[in-house]
């Protein structure tokens, strides 16, 4: 990592901690955006060192795209495309994540039953507003869950579409943990994943990744609204050359599902 990039980071540093104290609200800090994480941007630009600077949850992947990230408790893990949680050192770099200091302001009970898709449905009206960012934190028994991981990958990076051909599939079955992740507005279409994006780990931290489907036995919902945004964007020539005019929300319709 570049003398120059270091120096921006601590800058953009400063100027998000002076924006959290100027303006009301948590922040969400932003590294790349999801569009050019579909295009192949896979190289690491912000070590997890740095990264936990901006949050204690979130999401994201790593270097290469080698597995999904889940940042709960100011700890950051890899779930890796064997299957298996192991904790990152500070010196892993990740190419996309999103983190935010998590400070609930909402707790529900959810119902014993509930999947994925009815907990959207039941928590969207209850939301203040679909225009601001929102993080969550899951927490209790789930009777399955499914997840997933992608391997990492090699030069030339393919596109996403194609690495999750080859990914990582389990379903978990009377599993206890937590489920973060974040709702985001749908203006942020092609900088972020307009709607949910979850990321599970399990309580003894051995199994995980991200959430593809679930059913609740019983567990709690926590929300943090955000009302700050903070983008990172890569200093690579990969990434300043990238076409990233084309609308590739039926790609990333495909990954997510």
């Amino acid at each position: 990592m570049s003398r120059y990039f270091k120096t921006a980071m601590l800058f953009l540093l400063v100027i998000g901690l002076w924006c959290a104290q100027a303006w009301p609200g948590n922040v969400l800090t932003q590294i790349s955006t999801i569009d050019a994480l579909l295009a192949g941007a896979y190289d690491g630009q912000v070590t997890i060192g740095e990264l936990k600077a901006f949050g204690d949850l979130g999401i994201g992947t790593f270097n290469a795209l080698d597995g999904e990230m889940i940042a709960l408790n100011g700890k950051v893990f890899q779930a890796r495309a064997d299957g298996q949680i192991v904790a990152v050192p500070d010196s892993l770099t990740t190419p996309f994540a999103v983190m935010v200091f998590f400070e609930a302001e909402k707790t529900l009970p959810l119902p014993s039953g509930i999947n994925l898709e009815a907990l959207t449905l039941m928590t969207d009206p209850l939301l203040p507003s679909v225009n601001l960012f929102y993080a969550f934190r899951i927490e209790g028994t789930f009777d399955t869950m499914r997840v997933r991981s992608v391997p990492g990958q090699t030069k030339p990076y393919p596109p996403l579409t194609e690495v999750v051909e080859h990914q990582y599939l389990k379903t978990l079955e009377k599993v206890e943990g937590v489920v973060v992740g974040f709702r985001c507005p749908p203006f942020v279409r092609g900088v972020n994943v307009p709607g949910y994006h979850l990321h599970f780990i399990d309580k003894d931290e051995k199994a995980g990744g991200h959430v593809l489907e679930f059913t609740v036995a019983k567990a709690v919902l926590q929300w943090d609204e955000i009302s700050n945004f903070h983008m990172m964007l890569p200093r690579d020539p990969l990434f300043s050359r990238m076409n990233l005019e084309k609308d590739r929300q039926e790609d990333l319709q495909k990954v997510e599902k």
